[in-house]
């Protein structure tokens, strides 16, 4: 191939080149919106000179209230008979109840007696006297022996709770002082029973 057919083509694809990059539409610039002026929406920044305000605080500020809370002290009633009718009704001593022929204390026996403790131990000016009770059923020997054990049992247990064994005395009445003068087992179960009475020294 001679050398004007190699220069006379290079100058073909030269000149096609131009015209592909001629028919080619060209693509607009894009057009980049200046920013919006936001300097008419936001008001001016203040200018503020921060000064540090000391807060005086007295020394050793004691954040419990001054006042120290009163409690009450209740007045008790000076007859004893009285003070064991208040003492009853508001449930400071409670009576141990038992099942049928038995001295075992229930659990329900022990939480009342536990009560009373409570009350004891804090009213030691009292002493106290513990009355064990049978219903009618057995002889009056037996009832006696029974609610003897009865007593004894509260006695022991009290003591156990930290009630001194000198402030309490106990007494058998066995069948002979009911609570409940029927013949049912009602008036048995509320008959088998230490029942506390509070005495002076």
């Amino acid at each position: 191939m001679s050398k004007s057919i190699k220069s006379f083509a290079a100058t073909l694809a030269l000149l096609a080149l131009v015209v592909i990059a001629l028919a080619c539409p060209k693509k607009p610039p894009m057009k980049v919106a200046p920013p919006a002026d936001t300097s008419a929406n936001v008001p001016p920044i203040p200018a503020t000179v921060t000064t540090a305000t000391a807060q005086t605080v007295p020394p050793e500020t004691d954040f419990v209230s001054p006042k120290t809370d009163t409690v009450a002290v209740e007045t008790l009633p000076n007859d004893i008979g009285e003070l064991n009718r208040v003492a009853q009704s508001r449930g400071y001593i409670q009576d141990a109840f038992f099942e049928y022929n038995d001295s075992t204390l229930t659990s329900d026996a022990q939480t009342a007696l536990t009560s009373s403790a409570t009350w004891l131990k804090k009213n030691a000016q009292y002493n106290l006297l513990i009355e064990g009770h049978c219903d009618e059923r057995g002889t009056e020997q037996y009832n006696l022996a029974l609610g003897d054990r009865r007593a004894n049992q509260a006695k022991e247990y009290l003591v156990t709770l930290g009630v001194d064994a000198g402030r309490i005395r106990t007494v058998s009445y066995g069948e002979e002082r009911p609570f409940d003068p029927g013949h049912d087992e009602a008036a048995w179960a509320k008959n088998r029973r230490d029942h506390l009475v509070l005495v002076g020294k």
